[in-house]
């Protein structure tokens, strides 16, 4: 097992994107770290870093300016070659028991994943229950499905596995590759919604903490849908129908028109939030249009579409656009966006 390169003073780490979005997180890491060299493990997706110094030093100054399109990272301390057997199994819990010595007190979690197109004979399912046991054993401590002080990811590619402890912090997301998960409710008015949760936890945001917001392109409501949940009074705005069991909710207000057709008070709203599938620059200029209504010191969450695959100068174009008007705090490329960045800003 190779922890860490003392001669060369090098760590390694696994990063993950957005299917057809890695050559963009390597390229923002490639400006935070020098020096740092790549490797495809999953072609589009996901890669293998090299880089001058420890995980601690890669991983504070990558979340010190955390990237748009690294969705996830995780170092890797201990790898094993790939026989495609049930070996791998054991392989896997040899590397839990020699990293988990190395954090004994510690509690765990074990997220194992197991890359696209990787022809082995089990599942994640049974390299996590080995690793589990062999983590508990080591550190006599219980793992933990959630909220644990660290985690031991394992990476099983195409060639060899791959293994790594981790503060969930460091990681990016607490959640295995990014990768979160929302259950989807019976009569949810649309997968949409699950963006607008996820914003909510990657930009440290509670919806329930805001007043009054305004959903510009609300149709058909999944937006809408979650903010009424956290108790917000909502005022949707779309020509488009809004689904038919929030229509008659008592903090709804829904005008059935273009936004440019709507006249909002100033100042009315908190929170202003905008799913719509124009261009950035359209989209842009209909929110600047409507920030009057939003106060200063408000919260504006806007889903941008990456219509002519050039993100980063849509989020320059963006800033420009808004500059005077709304202070950008996160740009990110979430694992519910698709050819598009959800983007977090506050009214000055």
């Amino acid at each position: 097992m190779t922890e860490h390169d003392s001669t060369t003073n090098t760590a390694r780490l696994i990063g993950t994107a957005n299917r057809g979005f890695a050559q963009h997180a390597q390229e923002e890491v490639r400006r935070l770290i020098p020096g740092v060299k790549f490797r495809t493990l999953v072609p589009t997706e996901t890669f293998l870093a090299e880089a001058p110094g420890s995980w601690e030093e890669i991983s504070e100054a990558i979340r010190a300016q955390e990237p748009i399109f690294l969705r996830h990272m995780q170092p890797v301390q201990g790898e094993r070659v790939l026989s495609g057997t049930d070996e791998d199994i054991l392989a896997a819990a040899e590397l839990a028991s020699e990293l988990g010595r190395l954090h004994a007190g510690s509690s765990f979690a074990v997220q194992v994943r197991i890359a696209d197109g990787t022809e082995v004979p089990y599942g994640a399912s049974d390299v996590r229950a080995a690793c589990e046991i062999a983590m508990s054993e080591a550190t006599g401590a219980e793992t933990l499905v959630r909220h644990a002080d660290k985690i031991l990811s394992v990476y099983v590619g195409h060639q060899a596995i791959y293994a790594g402890v981790s503060a969930p912090e460091e990681n990016l997301s607490d959640w295995s590759g990014g990768a979160i998960r929302f259950q989807r409710e019976e009569n949810q008015v649309s997968r949409a919604k699950f963006k607008l949760l996820e914003a909510e936890r990657k930009f440290h945001l509670h919806f329930a903490d805001f007043r009054k917001a305004v959903d510009v392109g609300a149709a058909p409501g999944g937006w809408t849908s979650l903010l009424l949940e956290r108790g917000l009074h909502v005022t949707a705005i779309d020509p488009a129908k809004m689904h038919p069991s929030l229509i008659k909710h008592p903090r709804l207000t829904y005008h059935g028109k273009n936004a440019a057709d709507v006249k909002l008070r100033q100042d009315e709203f908190d929170l202003l939030v905008c799913d719509m599938s124009w261009s950035p620059r359209q989209m842009s200029r209909l929110i600047l249009d409507l920030l009057p209504a939003l106060r200063s010191g408000g919260t504006a969450i806007i889903t941008a579409k990456l219509m002519h695959k050039k993100p980063f100068q849509t989020v320059k174009e963006l800033k420009q656009d808004f500059e005077g008007h709304l202070e950008l705090r996160q740009a990110k490329q979430l694992f519910h966006n698709r050819e598009e960045l959800t983007l977090y800003f506050v009214k000055k």
